[in-house]
């Protein structure tokens, strides 16, 4: 199959503090890949021309340190100070933002909010819950994020809420769940192994 890559930057999230797990659920083995945050990587990396992973520390021995975005900040754990480091080093255009815990959301609906991007500074994800940090974010919303650290607010929320926003609603709530504890980690095995089976 000839892939065409998507144009706009991708950048995977993976400096949270995995405080529900119990360890960095990053670098956890998943499917045929060493760790969930080389699964992710190499999962997108066809589709897209420029990949980065944004992270707290170096963590990536697969990675080129091109491609690594280290957050400006150490001591705070929020994704406003990672879209922050992330827009710095991406200006003036759109970049899809993904999860490192959301191994599952397909290429299909990536398109799909990309596609649907161009009217709003925010365009993300909602099933029955909304997926704030899985859609395409415009780097022009830097100036408003760093006025929301000044003010010490963190919230992704107050960003969306505060911005141009636009929420696609798609139906499969599995495809975007977020593996966040020990139980939720062992069934994406089990859903990653039977989808491997089932092509191989």
């Amino acid at each position: 199959m000839n892939i065409i890559p998507f144009e706009i930057p991708c950048v995977i999230l993976s400096g949270g503090k995995s405080s529900r797990m119990g360890e960095d659920k990053s670098l956890l083995p998943f499917g045929s890949s060493n760790s969930l945050i080389e699964y992710q990587y190499k999962r997108l990396k066809p589709y897209f021309k420029n990949l980065y992973i944004s992270s707290k520390i170096d963590k990536f021995d697969f990675l080129n340190p091109n491609d690594l975005i280290l957050d400006e900040n150490q001591e705070i754990y929020s994704p406003i100070l990672a879209l922050y480091s992330i827009f710095k080093k991406l200006p003036n255009q759109n970049i899809f933002i993904i999860t490192v815990d959301s191994p599952f959301v397909s290429i299909d609906s990536i398109k799909t909010l990309i596609d649907n991007s161009n009217t709003s500074d925010i365009t993300i994800a909602q099933t029955e819950k909304t997926h704030n940090l899985c859609g395409v974010f415009s780097s022009n919303l830097i100036s408003k994020i760093e006025q929301m650290i000044n003010e010490d607010i963190h919230k992704i929320f107050y960003l969306i809420r505060n911005s141009s926003s636009n929420i696609i609603t798609f139906y499969d709530d599995k495809e975007f769940i977020n593996i966040n504890k020990k139980e939720e980690y062992e069934e994406s095995l089990s859903f990653i192994k039977k989808y491997y089976d089932s092509y191989n």
